[in-house]
């Protein structure tokens, strides 16, 4: 795979399954895209007009509990997150996402099953070169006890940190370079968890409807009810890990930067990623090129014209 050009998909791949929230069946099919495509997702439910909308900051309808895109006609489709993690993950530049139903699938709760879903279709390199967005000066986030922060790094990091009041998770930390062996390893099988104490308020306000033991790791007062347990003895963070990934993907184009999460979640994750973008000195476009008389592998980049970007704070 040529490092310095953009990708897409070799052939389609479906999966079918419940919306975690929903609980309402369907079917996501991924399509190769054109260079400068980017990913898109596009609802096609029968005897409804379709509508396509790009996965952009600006398209971010809400924030509570999972990320949700819409457009002027409302919320379109809702948890995004593990679909666009793998896609980022797994260095996927363009790509259409097509859905029957409102929410992607939740599928195992982690974002495996889309990797695999990759894999079948397989990945092809384009001619045109990627896209990068290099992160120029820190910028952070304070909401409550929570921050978030994006600074300059040469390369991908995530660093997250969580605190849960409750004996089996307390406080865990994830920090690593992440590249897709790294991605498929250690973040792609970490699965979304909840407390059996919130289901009551979860189901009450419409939420959770389609989650189970089969989707999400379940935690009571003092045990994990998941016969099988964990995949990891720190998943719970992983998959914090996993999600910011996915809202980071967001940005439009994969990120030379760090990012760090302090008790986060998807709100944090955006509000950090709007704050960076509505800053046109705390980033930059750069293009990869790939010199002939380079070693193999190594990509040199140049700089871009930058675009305008001024998004609302979900």
């Amino acid at each position: 795979m040529k490092a310095g050009r953009q990708t897409t998909l070799r052939d389609v791949a479906e999966l079918s399954g419940i919306g975690v929230h929903s609980g309402l069946p369907v079917t996501l099919t991924l399509h190769p895209a054109a260079a400068n495509t980017g990913i898109v997702f596009v609802r096609s439910a029968p005897g409804e007009p379709e509508r396509e909308i790009r996965a952009e900051p600006r398209a971010v309808a809400a924030t509570e509990f999972a990320t949700v895109l819409g457009d002027e006609s409302g919320a379109a489709v809702a948890t995004i997150e593990h679909v666009m993690a793998a896609l980022f993950g797994l260095g996927i530049d363009n790509a259409v996402v097509e859905l029957d139903g409102p929410e992607v699938p939740i599928m195992d709760g982690s974002a495996w099953p889309f990797v695999e879903a990759v894999d079948a279709a397989g990945i092809v390199p384009l001619a045109a070169p990627r896209r990068y967005l290099r992160v120029l000066k820190p910028v952070g986030v304070t909401s409550g006890e929570s921050y978030g922060e994006l600074r300059p790094y040469d390369g991908f990091r995530v660093e997250v940190e969580i605190e849960f009041d409750h004996p089996l998770i307390g406080k865990q930390s994830f920090a690593r370079d992440v590249d897709p062996g790294v991605f498929r390893r250690q973040l792609a099988r970490a699965r979304t968890f909840g407390f059996t104490r919130d289901v009551a308020r979860l189901w009450g306000a419409g939420y959770a409807l389609g989650a189970s033991l089969e989707n999400t790791i379940v935690v009571d007062d003092d045990a994990i009810v998941n016969s099988e347990g964990l995949r990891f003895a720190d998943e719970f963070v992983r998959h914090k890990a996993l999600d910011a990934i996915g809202d980071l993907a967001l940005a439009g184009a994969p990120i030379l930067g760090a990012y760090r999460s302090v008790r986060g979640g998807h709100r944090l994750n955006y509000a950090v990623l709007s704050a960076l973008l509505a800053d046109p000195t705390a980033w930059t476009l750069v293009e990869a090129r790939e010199p002939a008389r380079r070693a193999r592998g190594h990509v040199e980049l140049s700089a871009m014209p930058q675009p305008a970007f001024a998004p609302d704070v979900i």
